[in-house]
């Protein structure tokens, strides 16, 4: 298994995650995500590109996510690129079906948008064992 794909797969045990972006005037916001696949190799989410989240995250692609499963948490602190083309969200949408039905997105509805993170690292953390770096 890669280390993207340990990634997602952690994600993908978590069931939610937190992501964490900054407005204009510096100030933070956090959700709570669901969206994460990989494709090509590459850790992806998915957002609404109607929503202050993907602006924030144009203006600043700089991200923090956080997700917690089993006593342990997962920190990925990277920066997202937005990868407009069809078949990077049709790829996306195809690995979670449920963002076509739940949100009646389509890889051509002109507000689907996927990430995905360059230059990220994930840290897992629990309060007995010692941190574990992965590179992504």
């Amino acid at each position: 298994m890669t280390n993207v794909e340990q990634v997602n797969e952690y994600l993908g045990d978590a069931g939610m995650y937190y992501i964490a972006t900054v407005d204009e005037n510096a100030q933070p916001h956090v959700r709570i995500f669901t969206s994460h696949a990989v494709v090509g190799g590459k850790l992806y989410i998915q957002t609404n590109k109607t929503k202050e989240v993907f602006k924030q995250i144009i203006a600043n692609p700089k991200v923090e996510i956080c997700a917690f499963h089993k006593g342990k948490w997962m920190r990925i602190t990277g920066e997202l690129v937005h990868d407009d083309t069809t078949a990077a969200r049709k790829s996306v949408l195809d690995a979670q079906p449920e963002l076509r039905t739940a949100y009646h997105y389509d890889e051509n509805d002109g507000v689907c948008a996927v990430l995905y993170f360059r230059s990220a690292k994930a840290v897992i953390y629990s309060f007995t064992d010692d941190p574990v770096e992965i590179d992504i």
